[in-house]
């Protein structure tokens, strides 16, 4: 698309940034983003309005819209990829809080001791996360190593360090190794779900990136958690569900971000 095409331009990036100023504030992960203009840059260069979202914010927007949670009133929609974040649609109306920095739940402590996420050592994002993932799967070669044994993972990276895609398509073929990295991390997606059950009472929690990819990897155990860990009525009225629109979601919530912007602009 040439640049006499272009109505608006959306931004949907992981927090924290500031939407209403257009600055992106040091994000986890995009080290040395600090204060970055990013909708001044974008206006400047396309000479068209730009606009910024939290990506959780943006991603639960569009699958409200046009994704799993058509119809829903009360969404959360987490992203579980490079990070964990959440968007929060409440009785029909995204909710960003005081500072437009609700949601963010990768900072949230899961354990005492973990993988880091977040600047956290067992934090949400710490485990359920492509990251942590990849140090979850370090520290289960270390105790392979110090015992003596075999760390089963292969590899797919040059440096050979393992990847939160190697672990899953790992688990897939039955890798005991790769079963119990998972297992952990379920276990804790699955704490932190029943917390946001039992304080949001949401109809369906959407879920992207490494689950959305394999969600038969994670639901028993996160189902067994839930059972266990919330309130049978608010569970009972809540799905969990794979984000529907899939590897795309990021493009959706962009549009819609730029589509947000044009309509606000005309």
């Amino acid at each position: 698309v040439g640049k006499e095409m272009l109505g608006a331009v959306g931004v949907s990036c992981g927090g924290p940034l500031d939407g209403k100023k257009g600055l992106i504030l040091s994000p986890p992960n995009l080290p040395g983003w600090d204060e970055v203009p990013i909708v001044e840059i974008i206006e400047k260069e396309f000479g068209v309005p730009a606009g910024l979202q939290n990506d959780a914010d943006a991603c639960a927007l569009a699958e409200l819209r046009s994704g799993a949670g058509k119809g829903c009133e009360n969404l959360i929609f987490l992203t579980f990829g490079t990070g964990m974040g959440a968007g929060l649609i409440l009785n029909g109306r995204l909710y960003s809080g005081s500072s437009n920095m609700a949601g963010e739940v990768g900072h949230i402590r899961l354990d005492r001791f973990g993988p880091v996420g977040y600047g956290k050592s067992g934090s949400f994002e710490g485990f359920c996360s492509g990251g942590g993932i990849k140090q979850l799967a370090e520290i289960k070669k270390a105790e392979r190593q110090q015992c003596g044994e075999t760390f089963s993972i292969k590899p797919s990276s040059a440096d050979g360090s393992v990847s939160a895609k190697d672990v899953a398509l790992a688990a897939k073929s039955g890798n005991a190794d790769a079963l119990d990295i998972i297992r952990e991390s379920a276990e804790h997606l699955g704490r932190a779900l029943s917390i946001l059950i039992d304080i949001l009472n949401p109809e369906v929690i959407v879920i992207g990136s490494i689950y959305a990819r394999n969600p038969e990897l994670f639901d028993d155990i996160i189902g067994n958690v839930i059972k266990k860990e919330s309130l049978p009525a608010s569970a009972e009225k809540c799905r969990i569900v794979p984000a529907a629109l899939g590897d795309s979601i990021g493009d959706y919530a962009a549009l819609y971000v730029a589509e947000n912007v044009y309509r606000s602009d005309l």
